[in-house]
């Protein structure tokens, strides 16, 4: 009787250890990520910086409406060797059933651009890169999500990163963090390197418009440096927001995280 009941365990055990693999086998394949087209649906901000076709520092921001079925328009705003431009940019879009792409969007003269994405686990945004010899242009993009863009909605503390190029000086880095009262006005701190020369957190002033179609302005100024003006993208439900310096001679871009 012993003997048996001790059989009968043994079955018992490797039933349970049989249901745990087969359980484990089955929850990676019914959680792989399947991708469509349909998977970018809505509109999304880029944000990109690199060189372009003729090997000129260049950086962007976008904001993209994708419709699902591979169709895209979108809004650019670029330094380009530092003259800022603005303009529509129209183009198709493929997503793999992986979760990467392609995307083709015209430029500012018309000419086709070709990119290949790969979109991060959750597919609501991810990284890309310009395919187009001899570019050296990538960048990150993101879901507008769930936004409510006015200067109220942003009465927030975002940290702040901003690199790149002024003409005038050299390459550049800022970091910091401004406070966005709600109203249109900005205050914080910021740290710079112009070109190696470094000025510790210095306190910031400015300005912010918020549009309704969530893009935007800000103007900010750290104590005795010039005011920096910035182009606007608002993604990830108010919690981030892509940046561009407008200033002429500047090819500066970066973001603003919640």
């Amino acid at each position: 009787m012993l003997k048996r009941n001790r059989q009968m365990f043994m079955n018992f055990i490797k039933g349970v250890l049989f249901m745990i693999l087969i359980a484990a086998i089955a929850v990676p394949a019914a959680s792989a990520a399947t991708c469509s087209n349909a998977t970018l649906n809505g509109v999304y901000g880029t944000v990109e910086s690199g060189l372009n076709g003729s090997l000129e520092p260049s950086a962007s921001i976008t904001q993209l409406s994708l419709d699902g079925a591979g169709n895209m328009t979108g809004t650019v705003t670029k330094s380009s060797d530092g003259t800022i431009i603005t303009y529509t940019s129209t183009g198709t879009y493929q997503v793999n059933s992986n979760c990467t792409g392609t995307l083709t969007g015209t430029n500012q003269d018309g000419v086709d651009e070709h990119v290949d994405f790969y979109l991060n686990s959750s597919n609501k945004g991810g990284f890309s890169i310009k395919t187009d010899a001899p570019r050296v242009q990538s960048g990150v993009f993101a879901a507008q999500g769930t936004a409510t863009c006015t200067d109220k909605a942003v009465k927030k503390t975002y940290s702040m990163e901003l690199a790149g190029i002024d003409i005038s000086v050299g390459q550049v880095a800022l970091a910091g963090q401004l406070k966005l009262n709600g109203t249109g006005s900005i205050s914080g701190t910021a740290t710079l390197s112009l070109y190696g020369t470094i000025y510790n957190s210095l306190s910031v002033t400015g300005t912010y418009t918020i549009n309704s179609n969530c893009t935007g302005t800000a103007q900010f100024t750290p104590q005795g440096l010039s005011a920096i003006n910035l182009s606007l993208v608002v993604v990830d439900a108010d919690k981030e927001m892509f940046a561009v310096e407008t200033d002429t001679n500047t090819i500066v871009s970066g973001t603003l995280l919640e």
